[in-house]
């Protein structure tokens, strides 16, 4: 593959995740005007939010397989339009069986579009040779910001959920379609030869097991900030309405500023220590939301999480990559699958905790299943398992 379709598959890609960005912030953003949208319940609400993460780990395990036959570009270039296109449905619909549908199509397909994203992003890294992850997160992270300003804007001036939705998907659709001819990645020969059988076979899950934990204990932290920090912020430090709004922005901000130079860190200082230095500061920062005295100190701790917790999900990927550089696409399959588990745990276990407890004490959990990560830290610059007689050289290839 020549430097030049490279940089066009890396540009491609990285447009595939702020486009993703932007779909999945639109949606959770405005989840009280789908709710009243639909006449949906308080009780039956969280049916309808837990479905998404389950049908998306199923996605995952599925496309694990899609990806024997196909690669992993073929999958992101279907996955995508028909994540937008569930977007538009559940703008559209005026029955809870409608928005049901919508929601049902929406996760099972965003969970082949985060697994066959994240397999490309790992094998254009080991095309390149040096750690290019980050940066597609950030990309990510920034799609997430527009999106939130998106929402914002429709709640501000009180627009439909379609006419919300439409102006991102008109423009954003068509983007990535054009944009998917240039998609591109770095396998190994092994790759191309080995089937699918024999590369799930290669990946003993006692192996994928620390970065499986690292992954769910991640997921579980942002979607401690995601669904809490505003009620936290609010109840808990006594801060304004308005001011109980902020946390989670300026945890994306700073999510964004970290992964825009966390692979210069990684390229200088190595996954490991990035890993390491990543879950102390998010660590620190729960430690301080949990102990602080008022909303300022809160705050403070948010963007401390943001900072820690940022560069530790690309970088699980890019470690199981290397971990399995002959199977890789098995590998980031299964590690995304504890993507929704995290997220599925986090919120729920938080909750639980601070009704039976308190929200300062239920901030603690999170914080200790961060720091546990350095547990699993020399996992992140492990070399390549030993499988099938040895691995393969990396060798760059055009996704076809």
């Amino acid at each position: 593959m020549t430097d030049a379709r490279l940089r066009y598959g890396r540009a491609s890609l990285a447009l595939s995740f702020l486009a993703q960005g932007v779909t999945f912030a639109l949606l959770v953003t405005r989840i009280p005007a789908i709710q009243d949208r639909y006449g949906i319940s308080d009780g039956l609400l969280p049916v309808f939010l837990a479905a998404v993460p389950v049908l998306a780990g199923v996605a995952s395990v599925v496309t694990e397989k899609v990806v024997a036959r196909v690669r992993p570009g073929v999958v992101l270039r279907w996955a995508q339009p028909v994540v937008m296109v569930a977007l538009l449905g559940v703008g559209a619909g005026t029955e809870v069986w409608q928005v049901a549908l919508a929601l049902g199509v929406f996760g099972l397909a965003v969970g082949a579009l985060d697994a066959s994203m994240n397999m490309m992003g790992v094998s254009l890294q080991r095309a390149y040779g040096r750690s290019i992850m980050l940066g597609f997160h950030a990309a990510y992270s920034l799609g997430g910001i527009a999106g939130a300003s998106m929402a914002w804007a429709g709640a501000h001036w009180h627009l439909s959920l379609l006419a919300s939705y439409l102006p991102a998907v008109f423009v954003l659709l068509p983007a990535v379609l054009i944009g998917s001819r240039w998609y591109a990645e770095g396998r190994t020969a092994g790759d191309v030869v080995a089937p699918g059988r024999a590369q799930a076979a290669s990946v003993p899950f006692r192996l994928l097991l620390p970065l499986c934990l690292v992954m769910a204990f991640a997921y579980i932290g942002d979607s401690t900030v995601s669904n809490w920090s505003a009620k936290y912020l609010q109840d808990v430090l006594g801060g304004s309405e308005q001011l109980a709004t902020v946390p989670y922005n300026v945890y994306m901000v700073t999510t964004l500023l970290g992964r825009a130079v966390g692979d210069l860190g990684v390229r200088r200082f190595g996954a490991v220590a990035v890993v390491r230095g990543g879950s102390v500061l998010a660590a620190v920062g729960f430690g301080v939301v949990a102990v602080a005295p008022g909303a300022w100190w809160g705050m403070l701790g948010f963007t401390l999480l943001g900072l820690g917790l940022c560069v530790i999900v690309p970088q699980t990927f890019a470690a199981a990559g290397r971990m399995f550089p002959g199977a890789s696409d098995v590998a980031v399959a299964r590690l995304n699958v504890f993507n929704y588990v995290g997220f599925l745990v986090g919120s729920p276990l938080v909750g639980a905790l601070g009704d039976a407890w308190s929200y300062r004490g239920a901030m603690l959990v999170p914080m200790v299943l961060v720091l546990a990560t350095l547990l699993y830290a020399r996992s992140f610059g492990a070399e390549p398992a030993r499988y099938g007689g040895g691995h393969e050289r990396a060798r760059a290839a055009d996704v076809g």
